[in-house]
């Protein structure tokens, strides 16, 4: 008689879940680490005047930055708000990157 191969089977029922986990880590996982430290590098490259968008929608300008804290204006009678960085969900108007890209610019000519 001959002996089944317990060993073979075991590994056909092994790569339907080993190819779901690449499959998970490939679709989402990854593209949300991503996102996240696109989200962290937007956060930690925060500056006095930037335009920005908070996480529950109000829009305003930084006028301090010190360390996790940001205190921003909103309103025509400016109105002052201090809120962690964390609430920042996006930059509207990045005021020093297109004075570095104006200096690229110019030193490209």
């Amino acid at each position: 008689m001959a002996a089944a191969n317990p060993g073979g089977a075991g590994l056909g029922g092994l790569i339907i879940p080993i190819a779901f986990l690449v499959f998970f880590y490939l679709f989402a996982i990854r593209p949300q680490k991503k996102r996240e430290k696109e989200i962290r590098e937007m956060r930690d490259s925060l500056s006095i005047v930037d335009e920005i968008i908070t996480i529950g929608g109000i829009l305003g300008r930084i006028v301090k930055i010190k360390d996790d804290m940001v205190t921003i204006e909103v309103g025509s009678n400016k109105t002052k708000i201090d809120m962690t960085k964390w609430a920042i969900g996006s930059v509207i108007n990045k005021v020093n990157s297109k004075n570095e890209k104006d200096e690229k610019d110019k030193k490209e000519e």
